[in-house]
Parts: structure tokens; C-alpha cells; sequence
């Protein structure tokens, strides 16, 4: 691929749905530019759908994907999950069954997306493979309900997701440790993402549709200088999608850090069986016991990721393969599958570590409520689950712009009306 490479493929927002189609997008270019805040996932799925819906865009952070100096989008474990996802911090109730809808609009774009260019042709570090979910109770005799219920609404959309099975045997098959008490398991085909190559490839792709990247660190509430970031970028709009930022951007208090980390091994055979599918266990909300988590999944055909961690309302990133936690979180990994003890470190880097930006209600998707005529748009709260629900957010974020689009013009002709 080279600069002047023109994606063939785009994004089609149906009345439902968003679409990855082959071909140039047939959408006529709007004299409308969007400005984002945020150069994650969030921000650069969401630039994806606005351009090939015909808008410009341009898009500010003060950090974009690095090889070493990582943004969060690439230190997460960016598994595919059915909500809520392992960490176990997304449960309210509107916002789960949003989720529910946004995550298979991942789910078909992601596996549209292998289907088309698997990864040796061209490399977006997307691959399907195989999740599978243990327990150390029957589903049916969990404390927490929802882990059953979830297991019911998988059975409800195997249509669509693949390989949905609830099968014990996968314990013995997969070598579980006895003693990690595992009684139940179910599986079923999720695409998981290498985020390091992902995050560039998709940055390149959005460049190439037409996104202007400035670098630039915004303070303060976007409220009170929204006139004045408008015109200075030229924009009709703005999309916050800074995650953790929003606690000062969006000015929402209920926005916190969910601590994780995860520990890269080496995955090629050599020092223990080489493991090709994820291998978790979720956490139990009802234990009241956040280091509960394992997970055990391929970042790409070498490296091995082991978390998983899960520490609310801390900020700072200041753990090291010495600290208690990432002992005993490397611990439980290798307390599950006999063998991993032996796992050497990924030379390069051994250690990843990030901050989670979630939301006391969940993950906000909507216009900004504190002032009427403001041309806001938020996207942000998504904690552990900003790959899975990143298409499905980028379609109501696109919604949102259009709705916004015709308001202004309304006003626009309403305004010509009265001269």
C-alpha cells in the first residue's frame, strides 16, 4: 500500500444497521466538516463512517497509535464479547441492551472484514477465532444471574455468531487445572484484534478516505468554546470521543478510570503448547472479589496475551511485572493452564498497562443536554469494550450527525425565510 492507495471498500449506514460494502462509497461529498476529539478506536471507527457517508472530517488528539509509547486503544485486550464483557463493569440496564445491538455490528464488520482480506493480503490484524468461557459453578446454579442469561442470549443469535456451543469437555480439552474448580464452559467464534496493527491500519484507512489529523491537546469544557473550535477548524460539529478526557471535556463527573494491565508472553511452541484460542474466565460481580479474572488470549500468531486486572478509580500507571497484582494475576493464568509458568516475557514488551475510561451509567452516546442549540455529539464511557461496540456506536454517532445536519438546515431556511 502506498499514499495515494484508495480503500476499496466503505461503510453504508442502512436505516438500521452499518454495512462494510465492497467498492468506492456512492455517497455524495456534504459541504459539512465534523471535528473530532479523540484518536482511539472510538474516534477513528466514528471518523470511518463520516466520511464515507460523504462528510470531511478532521480529527484532534494529542496522541495517535505508537509502536512503543502505546495509546489505551492498543494496550486493550480488544476480544470480542457478547455484554457485558469480562471485566464485569457494564450493568446498566439501557445501556446493555444498547450494547447488545451495538456489538454485532461489530461482529458482521469485523468478520466481513477477515472474510474479504484475511490477514496475509492485507494485514488489519483482525482474525475470527475461538473464545471459550469457563466457570467454576453450572451457569444455572450461579449467584450471578447474568452469566446465564447471557449464555441464553448467545444461544438466541448463534445464527449470526458462530460456533455457539456449551460444552464441559472443553475443560478437559483444554487442559484446565483441576484445581482452578472449572465445572461448566461454553464457546463460540469472536474476531480478536491485534490492536497494534489494527489501530495503524485503521488510521491509515481513515487518512486515506480524506481525514485531516492535527495534533493538539484541547483542555476545558468543549461547551464553553465551542464557538470558537468551530471556526477555527472550520466544522459544522463536534464528536467528543476522548474516553477518560470527558471527565473535564464533557464536564461529567461520573466518569472514572477502570486500571488494567496485561502480561505479553512469547506463544510459539516452544517452552509450553502453543495456544490458539482465548481462554477465559469472567468476573463474578457477586464475589466481591475484583481479581477474579483470567485471560488467556492470542494477540497475534507470536505473542500471548495474560490479564486480567481490574482496579476502579486508579489513575496512575505505575505497575511493573514486581508489582503484587501483576504477580498474582500471572499467577492465576498459570494456575490454569499447566504449562504457562514456562512462558518467557515478549522480549520487547513484556508489560502493557492502561486506563479504562467508564461511566457510572454506562457508555453515553448523544447530544450534548446542557445547552439547547449546541452542535455536540458524545461517544465515550466504553471501559473494556471499545473495539466491540465501536462500529455499532460509530452508526448512532452517524445518525446523530444527520439529525444535527438537518436541524441546521431547517434553521438556515427558517433564518433566509424572515429577511
Amino acid at each position: 500500500m502506498t499514499s495515494t492507495y484508495i480503500p476499496n471498500f466503505h461503510l453504508t449506514h442502512t436505516s438500521n444497521d452499518l454495512v462494510l460494502e465492497q467498492g468506492q462509497s456512492p455517497a455524495a461529498l456534504k459541504d459539512r466538516r465534523v471535528l473530532i476529539f479523540g484518536g482511539g478506536v472510538t474516534g477513528f471507527t466514528t471518523a470511518w463512517a463520516l466520511l464515507d457517508a460523504g462528510y470531511k472530517v478532521t480529527i484532534v488528539s494529542d496522541r495517535w497509535a505508537h509502536p512503543t509509547d502505546r495509546i489505551t486503544s492498543q494496550i486493550a485486550g480488544a476480544l470480542w464479547e457478547w455484554p457485558p464483557a469480562v471485566c464485569g463493569k457494564h450493568t446498566d440496564v439501557i445501556s446493555l441492551e444498547k450494547s447488545k445491538n451495538w456489538c454485532m455490528t461489530s461482529y458482521r464488520i469485523f468478520d466481513k472484514l477477515q472474510g474479504w482480506m484475511p490477514s496475509d493480503t492485507l494485514d488489519h490484524g483482525v482474525r475470527m477465532g475461538m473464545s471459550n468461557f469457563f466457570f467454576v459453578e453450572k451457569l444455572e446454579d450461579m449467584a450471578d444471574e447474568g452469566q446465564l442469561e447471557k449464555w441464553n442470549e448467545l444461544q438466541e443469535m448463534s445464527s449470526e455468531i458462530k460456533g455457539v456451543k456449551r460444552d464441559p469437555t472443553l475443560i478437559h480439552r483444554h487442559q484446565v487445572n483441576k484445581k482452578a474448580g472449572i465445572v461448566d464452559s461454553y464457546q463460540h467464534i469472536s474476531p480478536m484484534i491485534d490492536t497494534d496493527v489494527y489501530m495503524r491500519w485503521l488510521q491509515f484507512v481513515v487518512t486515506c478516505k480524506g481525514a485531516d489529523l492535527r495534533t493538539r491537546k484541547v483542555e476545558g469544557d468543549l461547551l464553553f468554546q465551542e464557538d470558537k473550535l468551530l471556526s477555527e477548524y472550520n466544522a459544522d460539529i463536534i464528536v467528543n470521543a476522548t474516553g477518560l478526557g470527558s471527565y473535564d471535556i464533557a464536564s461529567d463527573k461520573t466518569v472514572y478510570s477502570l486500571r488494567g494491565a496485561l502480561v505479553r508472553v512469547v506463544n510459539d511452541g516452544r517452552k509450553f503448547p502453543k495456544v490458539t484460542e482465548a481462554l477465559v474466565v469472567t468476573h463474578d460481580n457477586t464475589r466481591g472479589d475484583d481479581e477474579d479474572i483470567v485471560f488467556i488470549v492470542p494477540r497475534n500468531d507470536n505473542i500471548l496475551i495474560l490479564g486480567g486486572l481490574v482496579q476502579p478509580h486508579e489513575y496512575t500507571l505505575d505497575l511493573a511485572l514486581d508489582s503484587l497484582e501483576i504477580q498474582r494475576m500471572r499467577a492465576r493464568c498459570n494456575n490454569f493452564v499447566p504449562g504457562l509458568e514456562n512462558a518467557e516475557y515478549d522480549p520487547d514488551t513484556p508489560l502493557v498497562q492502561g486506563l479504562r475510561p467508564c461511566r457510572s451509567a454506562n457508555v453515553r452516546v448523544e447530544r450534548e443536554t446542557r445547552k439547547y442549540d449546541n452542535r455536540i455529539i458524545h461517544c465515550y464511557g466504553h471501559g473494556g469494550s471499545g473495539f466491540t461496540l465501536s462500529f455499532g456506536c460509530a452508526k448512532d454517532v452517524l445518525g446523530l450527525v444527520d439529525e444535527l445536519v438537518r436541524d441546521l438546515e431547517v434553521s438556515t431556511q427558517m433564518a433566509l425565510a424572515h429577511l
